[in-house]
């Protein structure tokens, strides 16, 4: 399963209500050194979010993604 699918997978599972960490989905796939894989995890949602599958938030409100800084959190798109 590639990054963009274990996202969406995960986000999926939580429901448009909760989120998931993108760390949870680095530590998930690359448990010995998820750290390395943050920015291609961040790119993968971000990507996601562009086709409107997920939204990525910051302290509970929609983030532009052109202008991420700090944490954020990846949530399925409700239907």
């Amino acid at each position: 399963m590639n990054i963009s699918q274990t996202i969406l997978t995960k986000a999926t599972e939580r429901g448009p209500n909760k989120s998931t960490c993108p760390s949870e989905i680095a530590r998930q796939m690359f448990p010995a050194d998820w750290r390395n894989h943050m920015q291609e995890v961040r790119d993968a949602a971000i990507e996601l979010q562009k086709e409107g599958k997920v939204i990525i938030t910051q302290k509970g409100e929609p983030v532009d993604v052109d202008h991420i800084k700090g944490p954020v959190r990846i949530s399925i798109v409700k239907l």
